[in-house]
């Protein structure tokens, strides 16, 4: 059952990651960015064939689930399309024949954050935001993308639902799986009725440096890699689910 109680007020650090975006190379887990999506921009390159996906075929889609390292449209329990984070043409055409025209901005390098590209930014219905990076992040990805609510309309009046790994929506208490799961999949942030959290719902994103040493995720207490462990996270209010991002690590600690 989803906390009622009043929202709590988030630490600055919480709340960076809702609006600052950082892509791998994260301090802290400052790597959640304004998300939204972007218009379609010759400027930003792409090594993805079209995907084709007919009209007929996108009115049937009722639901998004973010992953760790793609979106996916689904009609019931099948899959419509899987669409790579690392092609922001396609990620943003699709939301765009979709959901409808979106709220657009343009972000300079640096602005909302000390490590966010630049990037075009656009939201529908304050529901999902991307953000389409001109130059690809370390790990790949070319978009960022954060879920703000649970659900969006299309441009059609239909109901989408929009989740993470899991099922995991936007209200959803997660009081349990923070509970169930290890230390290296979860962090906090404040305390008291100021307590929020940071939860790894599934990893992706692995480095593309030779670099890097892997963390064992076997044991709670390892953490030898200090760009921590990306993928799809939920950010909580208390145990409540406001945000859920990818890419986003969780324990990274590394500047960009």
């Amino acid at each position: 059952m989803v906390n009622s109680r009043p929202a709590l007020v988030i630490s600055a650090a919480v709340l960076a990651l809702v609006v600052g975006t950082t892509g791998v190379d994260a301090t802290g887990i400052g790597s959640a960015a304004p998300a939204s999506a972007a218009e379609d921009r010759s400027d930003v390159p792409t090594l993805y064939p079209a995907v084709q996906v007919s009209n007929r075929e996108l009115r049937r889609v009722d639901s998004i689930e973010l992953g760790a390292e793609s979106l996916v449209f689904r009609d019931d329990d099948d899959t419509v399309v899987d669409v790579s984070m690392r092609d922001s043409r396609t990620t943003v055409e699709l939301l765009g024949r979709l959901l409808g025209k979106p709220s657009r901005t343009q972000t300079a390098v640096g602005d909302g954050g000390a490590c966010l590209p630049a990037s075009t930014t656009s939201t529908w219905a304050g529901a999902i935001r991307v953000a389409a990076l001109r130059v690809p992040a370390s790990a790949g990805n070319a978009v960022e993308v954060r879920v703000l609510k649970s659900s969006v309309r299309t441009r059609s009046g239909s109901r989408v639902e929009l989740s993470g790994p899991g099922g995991v929506q936007v209200g959803d208490d997660v009081e349990d799986d923070l509970r169930a799961a290890p230390r290296a999949d979860k962090e906090s942030y404040g305390s008291g009725d100021a307590r929020a959290w940071q939860l790894l719902l599934e990893p992706g994103w692995e480095p593309t440096d030779d670099d890097s040493v892997a963390e064992d995720r076997n044991d709670d207490d390892q953490h030898d890699d200090d760009r921590g462990t990306n993928g799809v996270s939920a950010l909580t209010n208390d145990t409540e689910v406001t945000v859920i991002g990818s890419p986003m690590p969780v324990h990274a600690r590394r500047s960009c």
